[in-house]
């Protein structure tokens, strides 16, 4: 029999009350909507108590952590990685998470190709891909700002030639001013909600929307998103990153 980290009783409590806390709220708005526990960062044990009432979708930022994580629990997890994708680690990403259920911030044809051959190579399973959206137009955030590389990634998605990735749908982290902002609508979300319209009317799609972390995954739900990714509220503050 497998040992998996266990937390203390305390945490389990604290964790599954934050989750259910956050659970109930998402549901409110939209009760088909997906929430990821996003665990970055956080130890596996903390991982185990959400497990433990059947939480199975959780979400990490980091190639490296997301692998090890994966190999030490078990493996009915559906993983998302929702962090920056450097094109070095698309491959160890593809090779060494056999139950990667997603990823969310795929930005680029290459990447996607990496992602897809590795795969094939491994004779691993099919992986969901959302496409990340630069709908804020800021500098520093990744996702695409061109409809022409989107549409071009995406016709590689619908393609034959892409066996063992599933385009599922598209996602964007909005500013920080949005996300803030009490003036009711999004704009970057309200972009991408556009942008789902648009594709999905000329490729005959109904595509996710993966919008909505922490502080603005409310908004987010009441402007369509079907996934939300919260962590902080879950998990509490982050310890900083070595």
């Amino acid at each position: 029999m497998s040992t998996y980290p266990e937390p203390t009783e305390q945490r389990k409590q604290e964790l599954i009350t934050n989750y259910n806390d956050v659970l109930a709220q998402v549901h409110a708005l939209n009760p088909k909507t997906n929430l990821v526990a996003v665990s970055k960062l956080k130890p596996s044990s903390d991982i185990m108590a959400l497990y433990s009432i059947g939480v199975r979708h959780f979400g990490e930022n980091y190639v490296q952590e997301l692998i090890s994580k994966a190999n030490e629990l078990p493996d009915d997890i559906q993983w998302h990685f929702i962090g920056g994708l450097q094109s070095g680690k698309t491959k160890d990403l593809s090779k060494h998470v056999k139950n990667l259920y997603a990823v969310e911030t795929v930005d680029g044809l290459k990447k996607c190709k990496q992602l897809n051959n590795t795969r094939e190579k491994v004779e691993g399973e099919v992986i969901n891909v959302f496409l990340q959206v630069n709908t804020s137009g800021e500098e520093q955030k990744s996702g695409f700002k061109n409809f022409e590389e989107l549409q071009e990634t995406v016709e590689y998605l619908l393609s034959d030639e892409s066996k063992k990735l599933n385009f599922l749908g598209i996602m964007t982290i909005g500013s920080f001013s949005e996300s803030v902002s009490k003036d009711g609508e999004n704009q970057d979300f309200k972009k991408l909600v556009d942008l789902k319209k648009q594709l999905d009317e000329k490729y005959n799609l109904d595509l996710q929307l993966s919008m909505g972390m922490s502080n603005d995954y409310e908004q987010a739900i009441k402007q369509g998103s079907t996934n939300v990714r919260v962590g902080t509220t879950i998990f509490g503050a982050r310890p900083p990153r070595n």
